[in-house]
């Protein structure tokens, strides 16, 4: 099974209050870096958990390199 390591943030602020998200990068051990995109979800605190689980869902579908193995050993669904 491949191996990968996650990356990520998570911040709530009053909705409405966000003026501006950058893009973070990523420094590689290549050398290189990578764009790390970021998302906002506006809602209730269970709308945003039911938002922010779809997400993670969607994410790790479109994830290249990830085997069908893997999809189907711990997909939720």
């Amino acid at each position: 099974m491949a191996r990968y390591t996650l990356v990520y943030g998570i911040r709530i602020v009053p909705e409405g209050s966000l003026v501006d998200a950058s893009e973070a990068r990523l420094t590689l051990s290549d050398g290189e870096t990578a764009g790390l995109t970021l998302h906002t979800i506006d809602g209730t605190i269970p709308q945003l958990r039911r938002a922010l689980d779809r997400s993670l869902d969607a994410f790790f579908d479109f994830l290249p390199g990830v085997s069908e193995e893997d999809k189907r050993e711990f997909d939720d669904s």
